[in-house]
């Protein structure tokens, strides 16, 4: 009887520990599905036409969001990116959308469900993530040409940048190009900049350039037009760095 006891006891034993193990151990972060994100039907027509523009699918898939991740979206505007990156990272992540000032259609959005786990970030773009925890990825999309032209030092905002990473966190940068030549000095006129100022940039913070995508290039763009003007699809350009370990 007591060898009986002994072993229901120790069976039991090894059931709880099993529990508490599944418990315990965090999931895996894993790719989503991001045809099947941006096909969900709660998201409204608006946003579907900027997927177009943005070429959505491509962009996702060269970010590499995964469940679990905790992503700063800066420049986030009125959330389209944020609101993708949330729906990307699922449930166990988090997003913050950054932005210098209250954005009434980012708090907007965030009545969706799909917003659950994103929060308005209203940090200045010199000191973006003081207060975050470690991230896994900052996403930059079409709004580093605007801080050539606004009272930020850049440097110092890449470098809190790079701090705020996780060792082989990744940054992603899309913006509007620019010709070689303009640098960071076309922002306020064009709406564009280098894409080699941008990389300079960057690296000089500490970030490693790990990939770069063409999808989003025009080599017919000349490249000197505002960009909501311009007559023909803008050269746009797309940069993934990484924190080194």
């Amino acid at each position: 009887m007591a060898l009986t006891i002994r072993r229901g006891a120790g069976l039991a034993c090894l059931v709880v520990a099993l529990a508490l193990l599944s418990v315990a151990a965090p999931r895996a972060a894993r790719a989503q599905d991001y045809a099947a994100v941006l096909a969900a039907a709660d998201r409204s027509d608006a946003d579907r036409q900027t997927d177009k523009r943005r070429d959505a699918l491509e962009l996702l898939t060269f970010i590499g969001a995964k469940t679990g991740w905790t992503v700063l979206d800066m420049g986030a505007d009125a959330g389209y990116s944020t609101e993708l990156l949330a729906r990307t990272v699922g449930a166990g992540g988090k997003v913050f959308g950054q932005n210098d000032k209250t954005n009434d259609k980012f708090e907007a959005r965030r009545a969706s469900p799909a917003m659950g786990n994103a929060v308005s970030w209203i940090h200045p773009y010199g000191d973006p993530a003081a207060g975050l925890p470690p991230l896994d990825l900052i996403t930059f999309l079409f709004a580093y040409h605007d801080t050539t032209y606004m009272q930020v030092d850049r440097a110092a905002m890449d470098k809190a940048l790079f701090a705020a990473l996780k060792p082989g966190g990744i940054l992603v940068i899309a913006d509007h190009s620019a010709r070689p030549e303009d640098g960071a000095t076309v922002g306020k006129l064009y709406h564009r900049i280098a894409e080699a100022t941008v990389r300079a940039e960057l690296e000089a913070a500490g970030f490693k350039l790990v990939g770069s995508a063409d999808f989003l290039r025009n080599p017919d763009d000349p490249r000197t037009a505002i960009v909501f003007r311009s007559p023909i699809k803008v050269d746009e350009f797309v940069l993934k760095f990484e924190k080194p370990r």
